[in-house]
Order: structure tokens, then sequence, then C-alpha cells
């Protein structure tokens, strides 16, 4: 057997219910688990170094405030609580850019405690696994996370960020060829980047994932709502392609969809 997470990135409180629900009726109906990496108290100012504004930002709609709560979109939480399929892991504190790269042990792990709190307060269970914006992470926030949660999810790991007692964790992954480590209770992953994205061939996206798939244990997929959304019209070649990929996870027999919450030695094997 095969496994994959779905992990869908940025949902926060000026996420739609209709992008979901667009995008992953089809997911939950075949009972296919979605992870959503869950902004606790999203910045509404944040931009890239280009300047140009976060993706996620052009459902902004005006508002005035610096940052919005999660549960400040009752909609929104009551639909996810509606939809036990979902399953929300936390996606930074704000989403400022770079905001986990921070040197300050005290800065991030208040980061790291607000957020929880925050998602705690809208009614989800303590999230056990962490997602960082951008994928980038000070070596103290490293530790603060492993700490904190059962699971990080990243795209990478870099021997200069990583504390220096996980480096002999680190290089004996490095020697055996692995995407995913642990440290202690905390399973470290790392996924094939962005498959799912809008700045990819669409007709090569489900090829590569089955691929992926099959080089691998565990694979995480990891793709962002907000990209199937980015003009006044939803982009449907590209959401064709990711119901496709539900079709092809759902029925083959070789491969479970599983959320973060259900990681185990077993399936953490490559």
């Amino acid at each position: 057997m095969r496994y994959v997470i779905i992990r869908d990135d940025d949902t926060n409180a000026l996420t739609p219910v209709e992008c979901l629900e667009r995008l992953y009726r089809p997911f939950l109906d075949r009972g296919l688990p979605v992870n959503l990496a869950t902004i606790p108290d999203v910045a509404t100012g944040t931009k890239l170094p280009d300047g140009r504004p976060e993706g996620f930002l052009r459902f902004r709609n005006g508002t005035t405030e610096p940052t919005l709560p999660i549960d400040s979109n009752q909609e929104l939480t009551a639909y996810l609580h509606a939809n036990p399929g979902y399953h929300i892991v936390q996606h930074g504190f704000h989403h400022d850019y770079l905001e986990f790269e921070n040197p300050c042990a005290k800065t991030v792990a208040e980061r790291l405690d607000r957020g929880r709190e925050i998602l705690e307060r809208a009614g989800f269970a303590a999230p056990e696994t962490f997602v960082a914006p951008y994928d980038k992470l000070s070596r103290p926030s490293l530790n603060a996370v492993a700490k904190r949660f059962k699971v990080l999810s990243t795209g990478w790991f870099e021997l200069r960020r990583l504390p220096y007692s996980w480096w002999p964790g680190y290089l004996f992954k490095k020697l055996r060829g692995t995407a995913h480590w642990r440290i202690g209770h905390t399973a470290l992953l790392s996924h094939p980047g962005c498959i799912l994205s809008c700045f990819r061939k669409y007709d090569e996206a489900l090829p590569e994932i089955k691929r992926q798939i099959k080089q691998r244990h565990l694979t995480v997929l990891v793709t962002h709502w907000w990209e199937y959304f980015r003009d006044p019209q939803p982009d449907e070649p590209f959401i064709r392609v990711l119901h496709q990929t539900a079709d092809y996870l759902a029925n083959d027999p070789e491969v479970k969809v599983i959320p973060f919450s259900e990681l185990t030695a077993s399936n953490l094997s490559n």
C-alpha cells in the first residue's frame, strides 16, 4: 500500500466557502480526507518580495482590519465543522512573509501558541501538524515546533538551519535517501513540490503525481485553493485536473489517502 496526504494551504478568514466546496466536494464524497493548512489570524496586507499582495488576498473585499482570526468568518467555520472530511492543521500565525524565519525563540513560541489558541477558540481540535508559510523555519522555530507538534510538513530541510542535535538524524536520512524522518515524537515530512499548481503545465500534473506516488511509500500532495480562482472566473481546466486526481486516488487499490493525524511509523517508511 502507498499512502497519500492531501495538503491545501492558506485557508483563512477571507476564504469563501464556495471555493472549498467547488474544489473538494469530489474528495469528500469519495471519503478522501483533505488537510487544510489554516492560517489562525490572517494578515490582510502581506506582500511578496516583488511588492505583489499574497494570492489569497484577492478575496480581501475591502477589509481594513490588519488581521482577521479564523473564527471571524462564522460561515466558513460552520462549513468546516459540518464536513469532517476536512482536517485542520496550523499554517503559521498571521502568514506574514517569512514569519517563522525569526531567530527569536520567545517570539516564535508566542506565535505558535497564540495560533493554536485561536484555532481551538474556533472549535477545532488542538492542531498536531504545523506548516510554515513559505516552508522557511529558523533553528529556534524548528525547536519550538518539535516541542509542540507531532508532525512538521515542509518542502525540504537544510542542514544549516537544523538544531545541532538533529544533524546525525538528518545525515542518516540523507544516506538512506528517504523523504521523511523523525526527531523524538515529531515526524518531519518533505514533499515533491507543488505539482498541483497554476504555475505548472496542467497536462503534466497527473502523470507526475502518479510517478511520485510510485516512488515512495508516503507522498504529500500540496496545492493552494486560491490558485484555482485567480481571476473573476474559476480556472476550469485546472479544477478539472484536481478532480481527475480525486478519481485516480479513489480508484487505485494500491493507494490510500490519509490525514496527517493517521501517520504511523509504518506508513512513514520509504
